[in-house]
């Protein structure tokens, strides 16, 4: 037994290592990103590769092995297929279960029917430029950066700073090397002194060192029609953000922030068909607000919300004091490493701002604790019909598996999860089915989210969309 389970491990993992090329050129080849339920495998290791395959246990009560897709990542090699991303794992499940004997290849064409044969020529990049360099923006940058390798597409031009004291152009580039919360940077990064730059993985970003954006003619480093990616929070108006559109070389501005006044808040998967090819500011609402309306709108449908409550435990923020100190906001001025502290926060209120049905039925509150990532949301509902744990947990399940929301929603089902393992989960929020309390009508859902990561990919997502560089998700789920 001991023999046989060693020798089962090495030829998974010969398999896996004979993936990693094909998934490669797939990706810079053809545009195609492919995954497993969700998962990359996209530039990640034999081991990534082998949990990825693991993963699907907990999701369909049966084992994904590379065996089953490694034929699927073969026969989509010598395929002419459109740019997409793809799940493997999806693919190879259905297959099992439906393919009833048919040909791989046939079955394949007929899944991918929308990419197949449709092969297109390369575009132009789309700039973008990321205004302010903090926690968020540097997780942006990574994950633009990341996806640079797959043609064209979203392209990080430059990123606009104040100078600082000191080696600044080093010190930044050490921020997006080395991550206290999420890690290395996945790559190589070299500083250009002499041009104020970085080259991150071959991409060569610039450096604008200005104080306001009346000081920037983009044009002047090679930039036009660009989306500004605002994340520095100071402006949240129309009045305050239209400074952006002032800038030559500039197009679009996005706030990785709340938008007041009558700016779009843009959930993605919610209300993102909202936006108009008019709209020239727009804003991705706040981490909370996205990791619980994708949640919410499916409870909603399904059930009816007549009230609810959600309670956030949220993750300190840079906007808090390490030590006690002054701060205007109240309580916020305690030292947020040694104390849990009580305070607002708009989320259930903006939940509304994307879903207008749920307008004045919620409440919402915050407790800042401890920690430097990943939050919990907890949803008191009061529905509209009795229902039961399993039902929720199954219905909830399905939705992260099959909905159109697939990308937002995530579901876990295990006793022994803590905060740490969702940090770099790239999902709005995921749902902690083994916390999940029903009593009738009366429902307690738990939801975690990666504040930070999963919050860039959601304005990733609405910055694909408004630069035209979306990809098709395959299988399309019913």
């Amino acid at each position: 037994m001991r023999e046989a389970c060693l020798q089962d491990w090495m030829d998974r993992e010969a398999i896996a290592e004979s993936m990693i090329p094909l998934i490669g050129t797939l990706y810079r080849k053809k545009n195609v990103v492919t995954s497993v339920y969700g998962r990359p495998v996209v530039n990640r290791s034999v081991i990534d590769i082998l949990k990825a395959h693991r993963f699907v246990r907990h999701m369909q009560k049966q084992e994904l092995s590379v065996h089953d897709t490694y034929p699927i990542l073969t026969a989509l090699s010598n395929m002419e297929v459109g740019r997409a991303h793809i799940d493997l794992g999806k693919l190879a499940v259905k297959y099992r279960n439906e393919g009833n004997g048919q040909d791989l290849v046939a079955f394949l064409q007929a899944e991918l029917a929308e990419v197949v044969g449709k092969t297109q020529a390369d575009g132009e990049n789309r700039d973008v430029v990321l205004y302010g360099f903090g926690r968020i923006g540097r997780l942006l940058a990574r994950i633009l950066i990341e996806k640079s390798g797959g043609g064209k597409g979203l392209r990080l031009r430059a990123i606009v700073v104040r100078r600082g004291k000191g080696e600044d152009l080093v010190k930044r580039a050490s921020l997006l090397r080395r991550d206290s919360v999420h890690g290395p940077f996945r790559g190589t990064l070299t500083i250009d002194a002499e041009n104020e730059a970085l080259i991150a993985n071959g991409n060569y970003i610039k450096i604008i060192y200005a104080n306001d954006p009346s000081e920037i003619d983009y044009t002047q480093h090679g930039i036009k029609n660009a989306l500004i990616i605002d994340n520095t929070g100071v402006w949240r108006d129309e009045a305050g953000l239209s400074q952006h559109l002032n800038c030559n070389g500039a197009a679009r501005v996005l706030l990785t922030a709340p938008g007041k006044g009558d700016l779009k808040n843009i959930v993605y998967g919610i209300n993102n068909g909202d936006i108009d090819a008019s709209d020239k500011i727009l804003s991705a609402a706040s981490c909370t607000t996205n990791a619980i309306t994708p949640i919410l709108k499916v409870m909603n449908d399904a059930y009816g919300i007549n009230s609810g409550h959600v309670e956030t435990v949220h993750s300190y923020t840079n906007d808090q004091n390490l030590i006690d100190n002054y701060h205007k906001g109240d309580r916020r001025g305690r030292s947020a490493p040694l104390n849990m502290v009580i305070t607002e926060t708009g989320a259930a209120k903006a939940v509304a701002k994307a879903l207008p049905e749920l307008k004045g039925l919620l409440t919402g509150n915050a407790i800042r604790v401890p920690t430097p990532n990943v939050s919990m949301a907890i949803l008191a509902l009061n529905l509209k019909k009795e229902t039961s744990v399993e039902e929720v947990n199954n219905f909830l399940r399905e939705q992260s598996l099959h909905s159109a929301l697939q990308k937002q929603i995530d579901w876990v089902n295990s006793a022994e999860v803590v905060s740490t393992d969702f940090v770099g989960n790239s999902h709005a929020g995921i749902v902690d089915a083994k916390a999940t309390i029903v009593n009738g009508n009366q429902v307690n859902l738990y939801v975690w989210y990666d504040n930070e990561y999963g919050y860039s990919r959601q304005v990733v997502r609405i910055a694909q969309q408004v630069c035209g560089v979306e990809y098709p998700t395959l299988p399309k789920q019913v």
